[in-house]
Formats: structure tokens, C-alpha cells, sequence
């Protein structure tokens, strides 16, 4: 299996420095990766989540609400795309035959269009919750103009697998390999999971939303800066347990457990560690200048 990081648009919050502990100004936008997976495996392209998609980048107004283009002003670039990065490694849309999901929150989901193909993956109550549009922020958070793709939506119940590292799992994934899981990681939404991805030597697990900032995962004094904490209780459907799941989460880093290597879907850190290139540059152009993609 090889492994791609991409990000795929990242947004630039109001805050600056108070987001993202960035140089910038209070009065300035700091800068949020949106760090997607692209998969390559002996069932075909397999990506985990998709940023936003050419749709949301060609007229956002129409897509995406006011509320939130205005809050996170994200960085609209068409080449930042997950399709347009996928196509500079000489693919199409035609070869990401599974999309494996974290939540439905508008930055996550806005690429589902650009695949009309694949079969997507989620958890049974992140559908159900999104579906029901039951607050103002819900409708604001998850947009149906997003999911043209509803036939092609796989489920999965939360609770119907082995346990993995102390978590729950949700079963196999349907036609995809064993190696590619889901995590639930309940709290950000009522459906949120982690994708945890054996690459042989150590677990990948893409975290989606269930912390923000690397300083979160500190065993010995957990931090997030300000906005972002106040970012996540905003966003929160169950706040004692996202709280409970960092917890856990911090606990695989105490133990020193270098079999999973953990990341989250927005601290800019974590992508270019991770990735090995700055975040505005798409992933074609980092593999021309000579920097291997994750591989096993």
C-alpha cells in the first residue's frame, strides 16, 4: 500500500495566532490544513475524507453557508483540490473506487461530487444525524448540496467489531482491505470516527476531528489554543465524550506506543511533518521535487 497526504483547501480562520499559535496578528486569519489520505491498494484508490471539492471552489455561495465562507474564509484554489492532486499522480476520477469518511462536515465532504463512482463509507449515526438537520448549526455544518452521491453511501454500525488498541471498531469495510478501519471516536458528531490504516510497520490513525491541535495530544500538559477550543465546544454534539476520546487518545501517546502514529485532519504541523512539504503546495509538485509519499 502506498499513502499520499493531502491537503486538500485549507481554511483561514478569524483569530490568527489565537488558532493556530502561528506568527500572525490576533486581527489577522490563521491557517488550517485539511488532511485527507489517498490510498493506494489492491482494491484501487481508496481516499479518507476529501476536503472540498471543485464544486465548493467554483461557487461556494451556493454550497456552503454564509456563516461558515465567512468565519473560515477558505483558501479556494482548484489545484488544492483532491481530484485536480489526484490527477497530476496520473489518475482519474474513475480510479477512487472507496471514500472512507471521518464525519459529513462540510470541509470533509465537499469532494464527494468529484467521485460519482466510489462507494463511500460511514458510520450509520453520522448519516442518521446529518440527515435530520435538527439545528440551525446543523444545517449550517452539513450540506445535502454536497451529496449527490447518496446511492453510493455504505454504513456501518459502531459497535460490531474486535477491538482495536482499546477502542471500539466497526467491522470489515466492504471491498476493501483488512488493513483500512474504522475507529469511532464519538464526539464531534454523533457518527465521527478515525480511519486506522496498517502500513505493517506501524498503525496510521487519522484522527478527523476528534482534537484540532498537536499540543492536545500531550500526555503530560494537554493545550489547544483559545479559538480553537472555543472552535470545538461550538461544534461539539457530545462534549463528554470528544473529551473522553482525547483522553484515550492521549493515552496510546503516554504508553510510548510507537505502533500508531496519530494525527488529526487540521493542525498545519502535523500535515508537513507528515506529508514532508508545505501545505500550500499540492502533492505532485512535492513528489517532482523528490519527496516519497508514505509507502509499505
Amino acid at each position: 500500500m502506498r499513502i499520499h497526504h493531502l491537503n486538500c483547501i485549507s481554511s483561514c480562520p478569524l483569530g490568527g495566532r489565537l488558532m493556530d499559535a502561528g506568527p500572525e496578528g490576533v486581527f489577522t486569519r490563521g491557517t488550517l490544513a485539511c488532511h485527507c489520505l489517498l490510498l493506494e491498494t489492491s482494491s484501487g484508490l481508496v481516499l479518507c475524507d476529501t476536503g472540498f471539492g471543485l464544486r465548493d471552489v467554483a461557487n461556494p455561495r451556493s454550497r456552503l453557508s454564509l456563516f461558515f465562507l465567512a468565519l473560515l474564509s477558505p483558501d479556494f484554489r482548484e489545484e488544492m483540490t483532491a481530484l485536480r492532486q489526484i490527477e497530476r499522480l496520473g489518475f482519474s476520477a474513475k480510479d477512487v473506487r472507496h471514500i472512507v469518511l471521518t464525519h459529513l462536515d462540510f470541509d470533509h465532504a465537499g469532494g464527494l461530487d468529484d467521485f460519482p463512482e466510489a462507494k463511500i463509507h460511514m458510520l450509520a449515526q453520522e448519516r442518521d444525524a446529518a440527515l435530520l438537520q435538527k439545528t440551525w448549526l446543523d444545517r449550517q455544518r452539513f450540506r445535502p448540496q454536497q451529496w449527490s452521491s447518496m446511492k453510493h453511501w455504505k454504513i456501518y454500525d459502531a459497535h460490531t467489531g474486535e477491538p482495536w488498541n482499546g477502542f471500539d471498531r466497526a467491522g470489515p469495510l466492504e471491498g476493501l482491505p483488512p488493513e483500512i478501519l474504522f475507529v469511532p471516536l464519538i464526539g464531534h458528531t454523533y457518527g465521527h470516527a478515525g480511519i486506522a490504516i496498517d502500513r505493517g510497520d506501524k498503525w496510521l490513525l487519522l484522527a478527523g476531528d476528534a482534537y484540532f491541535f498537536h499540543g492536545e495530544m500531550d500526555p503530560v500538559r494537554p493545550c489547544c489554543t483559545p479559538g480553537l477550543r472555543f472552535y470545538q465546544w461550538m461544534m461539539d454534539k457530545d462534549r463528554s465524550q470528544r473529551v473522553h476520546n482525547q483522553q484515550r487518545l492521549r493515552e496510546l501517546v503516554r504508553q510510548g506506543d510507537t505502533d500508531v502514529q496519530l494525527f488529526c485532519s487540521h493542525d498545519m504541523r502535523e500535515f508537513e511533518r507528515l506529508s514532508g512539504r508545505h501545505a500550500s503546495i499540492p502533492l505532485a509538485e512535492n513528489i517532482a521535487a523528490g519527496c516519497a509519499s508514505d509507502g509499505m
